[in-house]
C-alpha cells in the first residue's frame, strides 16, 4: 500500500503516465532522426532545438489556459511582431532606456490581451472572431510603426536578453522557458485560479452556479496570454538583433498545435501544462529534423497542418468516448 501511495504521489510518474502517448512519439522521432542525421543528437543541435521551441512554449503556455476555457487566441503571433518591433524602435529611434522600452512593449501586449478578454466576455462574442480582428489590428500597427521595414539593434543590454547564456552553455531563452513552465504548472494545478479555469471550461453553467467569477477569470487568462506573447516578441527580437513586423506569422498555429498534440481538448475542460510542453517539443523536433534533411519550409507547413488535423481528429474521438462513458455511468 505504501509503495502504491508513493507512486500515486510521484509527480514524475504522473507526468509520464498522463503523457505516455506523446512521449512514445517523441522517442520515435529521436530514434528516427538520429539515424537520418549525424548532427541531430549533438549537444549544439539539441541546445538549438530547446532555444527554438522556447518561443513556442511562451505562447503555448497562455494558449493552454485559453483552450482549457474552450476559447482560442489567434492574435498571439501578431503581438509577437508588434511588441518586438515597437520595443526595438523605441530603443533605436526613440532613444528610450532599455528597461522602459521593454516595459512599454510588455504593457502593449498585456493591454491587447486585456482587450481581447473584455470584448469576449462583455459582448459574448466568439473568441475566434475577436482575436482574428485584433490579430489584423496588431499586424497593421506593426507595419505602420515600422514602415514595413525591419530595424537593427546593437544594444548589448537588449540583445543579451535573447542571446545571453547561463554558465556559458544554457541560453537565457531556455532558462526563461523553464521558469515559466514551473510558474504556470503551479498556477494551473495548485491554485484556486487554475481550478476556476478547469471548472469554466468543463461546465460553464455549473461554474457560474458555484460562484466562480467567470468574467474575471476569462479576462485574466487572455491578459496573461497577451503578456506572454509580448515577452516572446521581445526575446525573439533580441535574439534576431532586429525588430521585424513580418515575424510571428503562423506562430499562433504552432502554439495551438503544441496544445492539441499535448492533449488539451479544443472543447475545453481538459489539458495539462506537461502535455503542452511535450507537444511543443514534438513540433520543434520535427521542424529541426526537416531542416537538417533540407526539406523546404513550404513542405514543413504541410506537415504541421497534417499534424494539427490528426491531433484534432484524435481529440474529437477521445471526446466522444468520454461522453459515451459519462452517459453510460448516468444510466
Amino acid at each position: 500500500m505504501i509503495q502504491k501511495t508513493e507512486r500515486a504521489n510521484n509527480p514524475i510518474l504522473s507526468i509520464i503516465r498522463g503523457n505516455i502517448g506523446i512521449i512514445i512519439v517523441l522517442l520515435l522521432l529521436f530514434i528516427t532522426l538520429s539515424f537520418t542525421s549525424d548532427v541531430f543528437l549533438t549537444n549544439d543541435n539539441l541546445i538549438t532545438v530547446l532555444r527554438q521551441i522556447s518561443i513556442n512554449v511562451f505562447l503555448a503556455l497562455g494558449m493552454t489556459l485559453v483552450i482549457i476555457l474552450a476559447g482560442i487566441d489567434l492574435s498571439v503571433g501578431a503581438v509577437v511582431a508588434l511588441s518586438g518591433t515597437l520595443t526595438v524602435g523605441l530603443i533605436v529611434s526613440g532613444g528610450l532606456p532599455v528597461p522602459l522600452a521593454i516595459l512599454i512593449g510588455l504593457l502593449l501586449g498585456t493591454a491587447l490581451g486585456f482587450l481581447n478578454g473584455c470584448i469576449v466576455t462583455q459582448f459574448k462574442l466568439p473568441a475566434f472572431i475577436v482575436t482574428l480582428a485584433t490579430m489584423n489590428v496588431a499586424q497593421g500597427v506593426a507595419y505602420l510603426y515600422s514602415g514595413g521595414q525591419s530595424e537593427r539593434i546593437r544594444n548589448e543590454a537588449y540583445t543579451s536578453i535573447g542571446t545571453g547564456q547561463l554558465f556559458g552553455f544554457l541560453p537565457l531563452p531556455v532558462l526563461y522557458m523553464f521558469v515559466l513552465i514551473f510558474i504556470f504548472s503551479v498556477l494551473l494545478n495548485k491554485t484556486k485560479f487554475g481550478t476556476y479555469v478547469y471548472a469554466i471550461g468543463g461546465n460553464r453553467e455549473a461554474a457560474r452556479l458555484s460562484g466562480v467569477p467567470i468574467k474575471k477569470v476569462e479576462i485574466a487568462v487572455y491578459t496573461l496570454t497577451g503578456l506572454l506573447a509580448a515577452f516572446a516578441g521581445i526575446v525573439l527580437s533580441a535574439r534576431m538583433y532586429s525588430g521585424q513586423p513580418s515575424v510571428g506569422q503562423g506562430y499562433e498555429m504552432d502554439a495551438i498545435a503544441a496544445c492539441v498534440l499535448g492533449g488539451v481538448s479544443m472543447a475545453g475542460g481538459r489539458g495539462r501544462i506537461s502535455g503542452t510542453i511535450f507537444g511543443a517539443m514534438v513540433i520543434g523536433v520535427i521542424s529541426n529534423g526537416l531542416n537538417l534533411m533540407g526539406v523546404s519550409s513550404f513542405w514543413q507547413l504541410v506537415v504541421k497542418g497534417i499534424i494539427i488535423l490528426i491531433a484534432i481528429l484524435v481529440d474529437a474521438q477521445k471526446g466522444k468516448r468520454i461522453n459515451l462513458s459519462f452517459k453510460a455511468a448516468k444510466n
